[in-house]
C-alpha cells in the first residue's frame, strides 16, 4: 500500500519536474530569438573593396555578440544601388519579423545626378514605410571623414567600417533594449546575456 502511493507521488512528481523543464526550455527558446537587423544601402554597406567579414554590417554583429546580445545582422548591401533602388526593394529586402533596419543611403544619388530633395524625399519614404511595419528605423548619413576612404575616394577602408560599427553600436543596443523593454511590459531588463 505504501509502496503503490510512492509510485503514485513519484510519477506526479515526475510529471511536474518534466511540464517545469518543458516550459523554461520553451521560455528559454523565446527568449532566444535574436534580434533582426537588415542593413540596407549601397556598396559600402555590401563591404566593397574589403572582404565579406570586414564590413560593418558583420563587425556590428560580432561587436554586438561580444557584448552578450543576440542579434542578427542581414547585409543587404548593393553595390551602384541608389535611394530609389533601395525604396523599390524595400520589402523584399526587409523580411517580417525584422525589429531593425540600419539605412546607410551612400553616395550614388549625387554621382547619378539626382537631387537632394529628390534623395531626401527617398530616404523619407523609406523610413515612413518600415515604421508603417512597425520596424524601427536608423538612418546613418553622416558626412564621413576623408580618411574614411580607400584609394578611389569611395569606398571604406576596413578601418573605416571597424569605426562606422563602433559608432552604431550604442544607437543599435538603445534599439534592442527598446524592444525589451516594450515585450516585458514597460520594466527596464538587466544588461544582456553574457
Amino acid at each position: 500500500m505504501t509502496l503503490s502511493g510512492v509510485t503514485r507521488i513519484s510519477r506526479l512528481g515526475w510529471t511536474i519536474l518534466l511540464c517545469t523543464q518543458a516550459l523554461l526550455f520553451l521560455a528559454d527558446f523565446a527568449w532566444a530569438d535574436p534580434f533582426r537587423v537588415v542593413a540596407i544601402g549601397a556598396s559600402n554597406t555590401s563591404g566593397w573593396i574589403v572582404s565579406s567579414g570586414q564590413a560593418y554590417p558583420q563587425v556590428l554583429e560580432q561587436m554586438l555578440r561580444t557584448a552578450g546580445y543576440e542579434v542578427q545582422i542581414t547585409n543587404s548591401g548593393r553595390p551602384f544601388d541608389t535611394t530609389a533602388g533601395m525604396l523599390a526593394r524595400l520589402d523584399s529586402a526587409v523580411p517580417d519579423r525584422t525589429d531593425l533596419v540600419i539605412l546607410q543611403p551612400g553616395g550614388n544619388d549625387r554621382r547619378f545626378f539626382v537631387s537632394a530633395e529628390r534623395r531626401a524625399n527617398n530616404i523619407a519614404e523609406i523610413t515612413d514605410h518600415l515604421r508603417s511595419r512597425r520596424i524601427a528605423v536608423i538612418v546613418f548619413d553622416p558626412v564621413f571623414p576623408d580618411d574614411y576612404y580607400s584609394f578611389d575616394r569611395i569606398h571604406f577602408t576596413p578601418e573605416a567600417h571597424a569605426k562606422i560599427a563602433a559608432e552604431l553600436m550604442p544607437r543599435v543596443i538603445t534599439k534592442i533594449q527598446a524592444k525589451q523593454t516594450s515585450a516585458k511590459g514597460g520594466r527596464p531588463l538587466p544588461g544582456p546575456a553574457r
